[in-house]
């Protein structure tokens, strides 16, 4: 006789009981769990989510982003093994780029930070984009959600720091860090605008050796662009720091940043900002989810590719296009 499925709250009350009791695996799991498209592990996920949910909410939520070659993986180390000896556990979840072909990661974020992923404390997850718009894997919230259940009171969400991840990644944490070379003068000047303003913590990284000079002037630099931006935050200008993440020196400084800054945005603040993000992540859950059953519906999906074209040779406007398919998909049985 087949042995009975267990149902979806026996499934939730044990990941829960082992994600309280420190299990890793129950950690893993549960990632898996909610990264998976599959329709009946996102009815699961969705449930876990639910009975997880009381123990959400009191983790910081730093999202890093920076370009290339910036010294990211670097940075996150040595920030996180310095958090780990202030007593603290640190989850990072490292939004990789997907294989065009697998789908899967293609960055070894284990071996990027070799010595924080040995560390107890720590946990590093590599999530694949999937595709979704901007770099950023659509379930990292939800796993982020998940660590902070299981007690992690500091989660880092990396960016792979190209196209618009950076708005994504700043509207799902507290504080928003960016990461920037020892460079200034013409290299300021190309730096996107958008993406400075986003951040409440900028940081000029590799402030060591030849470069020590650069950073300096290039941190000089940044601290007058941030006068002339306009405030993500009010009443907060964002501090630019010099840090040597190779050499370990700047971390307790940006530390004490982070920590002014969530004192300055006081516990209604803080949670006003995640209340608007909630309410952001819902409608872009909702706009998802009808992308998707667009896409499924058969007779509506057979006409897009025919009003795609009608709009790139402008025989019909968007408009028009946007509103015959609605129509379609609204006649559905």
């Amino acid at each position: 006789m087949a042995k009975p499925q267990a149902s979806a709250t026996d499934l939730d009350e044990r990941l829960a009981a082992g994600l309280r009791a420190g299990d890793r695996r129950a950690l893993a799991r549960a990632i898996t769990l909610v990264e998976s498209a599959r329709a009946d592990h996102r009815q699961d996920a969705e449930s876990l989510l639910q009975h997880l949910l009381p123990l959400t909410g009191r983790a910081i939520r730093i999202g890093i982003s920076g370009a290339p070659g910036v010294g990211k993986s670097t940075f996150i180390e040595a920030f996180g093994l310095h958090l780990i000896d202030a007593g603290h556990r640190v989850a990072v979840l490292a939004v990789d780029p997907s294989s065009p072909v697998s789908g899967g990661s293609i960055l070894g974020d284990k071996t990027r930070m070799p010595d924080l992923a040995r560390a107890d404390a720590a946990f590093i997850r590599p999530s694949p984009t999937g595709g979704t718009l901007g770099g950023v894997a659509r379930r990292t919230r939800e796993a982020g959600l998940v660590c902070e259940a299981a007690g992690f009171d500091i989660v880092i969400v990396e960016t792979v720091g190209v196209g618009q991840s950076e708005t994504a990644v700043a509207d799902m944490v507290d504080l928003f860090l960016l990461l920037l070379p020892p460079a200034g003068g013409d290299e300021l000047q190309g730096l996107k605008k958008g993406i400075v303003e986003l951040a409440d913590l900028i940081i000029v990284n590799k402030a060591d050796g030849d470069l020590a000079g650069a950073a300096s002037r290039a941190a000089a630099d940044y601290r007058t662009a941030v006068h002339l931006l306009r405030k993500t935050t009010p009443g907060w200008t964002p501090p630019v720091l010099q840090v040597s993440a190779l050499e370990r020196r700047g971390l307790e400084a940006a530390w004490q940043a982070i920590q002014r800054f969530r004192q300055m945005l006081g516990e209604r603040g803080l949670a006003a900002k995640r209340a608007r993000q909630a309410r952001a992540w819902m409608w872009r859950e909702i706009e998802e989810g009808l992308r998707a059953e667009l896409a499924a519906h058969k007779p509506t999906a057979s006409r897009l590719k025919d009003m795609e074209n009608k709009v790139i040779q402008g025989v019909i406007t968007p408009t028009l296009a946007a509103r015959q398919i609605l129509a379609a998909f609204r006649e559905r049985p």
